[in-house]
């Protein structure tokens, strides 16, 4: 077992797991956003559906 591999493992791995979580905070405690004006999709008149006979 070699201290130097472990060391650079475990410094690894903990910079990984903290970059993870300083990014899930930040996303997470964002504020909400208002949306109050939301719209649904464009009507759009293909022609295909018109005599479908």
């Amino acid at each position: 077992m070699n201290p130097a591999g472990w060391t650079v493992m475990v410094l690894s791995i903990s910079s990984v797991l903290t970059l993870v979580s300083y990014c899930m905070y930040r996303v997470l405690t964002l504020p909400p956003l208002e949306e109050e004006h939301l719209k649904g999709p464009l009507e759009i008149e293909t022609g295909d559906t018109d005599n479908a006979d």
